[in-house]
């Protein structure tokens, strides 16, 4: 790849850019007739493709330039395509070639590996024994609807699978700076907020290491979005008109403790929550705590008629727009319900409460004050 320079005494040149070789060395189990083809997944689509020749022994050998590590697909025949990240190894690569679920196998990918040992790691914390008498009495319980028993064990199912989660974590943080690591990241893997500060100590890697990779300038910019949210930041103001159409800043309602939810009269996990909300709110409303919905129906009706049928009875805001809420986009939202409580000055302390959390966590507060 070939760019030009600009005029000098010597008159126009060029010269390569800067970069690297790998190549992808692989054989094709069944060949199917049409091609296989090679193309690099970007942030904003598919940038550079190619054609890959099988020879006669079914083989192949392509080698490929690059600037920086990236995603790819290469597609046999369209019929089976293989995910692939490339960076500083050659890789090997065997493959059936005939159906989207047949056989492969990919070698000399440290990206790749590292993907399928975390996914095996989390996977294996429900196979373990402690792991499957827990879901097996969680199971009784709920037959019975003994939800008392049931919450016991989420709880002490969901320590028990923090204390592995964060030996993992640690790990991670060890691991040199990969697209694999970066992939596992923005994935659903991790709990953002809880495991916050792995994000942080990645993205600060990234800025050092690869300033210029498109990949790891996005990544950077996903975890400065989440510092906006962190723990111990002040919530973004909110100032979207209420069922009257006055607007009600999220500001004006400082000097509470004030959970911030996120719902929609479509979303069953919401309208399941709600009771836990309505509890909460009755209870602790004369003390200081309030709530302030921001709903993402896409009509005023519907908006009304959960507020009506769940009994919400606080501050409520929309401006109609579904995912495009101009709240949404300000919180990154991308799944409901998702609610913050923030202290009287604004200040996030909590996220995503849910059930007894949130009850356990107003109590915690308005005992000590």
């Amino acid at each position: 790849m070939l760019v030009l320079l600009g005029c000098s005494t010597n008159g126009q040149q060029s010269r390569k850019v800067e970069g690297w070789e790998v190549t992808v060395n692989g054989k094709v189990g069944f060949p199917q007739a049409g091609t296989i083809s090679i193309m690099e997944v970007t942030r904003n689509g598919i940038g550079w493709q190619d054609t890959i020749k099988l020879k006669s022994n079914y083989t192949f050998s392509k080698k490929i330039r690059l600037t920086e590590p990236g995603y790819y697909k290469i597609n046999f025949y369209n019929r089976q395509v293989l995910d692939v990240i490339l960076h500083k190894n050659n890789l090997d690569i065997y493959v059936d070639g005939n159906s989207p679920s047949g056989y492969f196998e990919i070698k000399g990918s440290p990206d790749i590996e590292l993907i399928q040992k975390v996914q095996t790691r989390t996977q294996a914390i429900d196979n373990t024994p402690e792991a499957q008498r827990m879901i097996s009495e969680f199971n009784k319980a709920q037959m019975s609807g003994d939800e008392k028993t049931m919450l016991a064990l989420q709880e002490k199912y969901m320590a028990m699978a923090k204390g592995e989660m964060e030996k993992l974590v640690a790990e991670l943080k060890a691991e040199p700076l990969s697209l694999g690591l970066l992939n596992i990241l923005e994935g659903q893997t991790f709990d953002k907020d809880q495991y916050f500060d792995l994000y942080v100590h990645v993205a600060e890697k990234a800025k050092k290491e690869w300033p210029n990779y498109s990949h790891a300038k996005a990544f950077v910019e996903m975890v400065e979005r989440m510092k906006k949210l962190a723990v111990g930041s002040v919530a973004p103001e909110i100032a979207l008109p209420d069922p009257e159409g006055k607007v009600v800043p999220l500001s004006s309602l400082r000097g509470q403790y004030v959970l911030v939810d996120f719902w929609a009269k479509w979303c069953g996990p919401c309208r399941k929550e709600n009771p836990n909300i309505v509890r909460a709110y009755n209870k602790y409303k004369d003390k200081g705590f309030t709530v302030y919905g921001v709903s993402l129906d896409r009509s005023r009706e519907d908006w009304l008629q959960g507020i009506r049928e769940d009994g919400l009875t606080w501050t409520h805001v929309s401006d109609l727009k579904f995912w495009q809420s101009e709240a949404a986009r300000t919180y990154n939202i991308n799944a409901i319900p998702f609610s913050l409580l923030l202290d009287p000055n604004g200040v996030i302390i909590a996220k995503n409460l849910r059930g007894e959390a949130l009850d356990r966590k107003l109590s915690e507060i308005f005992r000590e004050k």
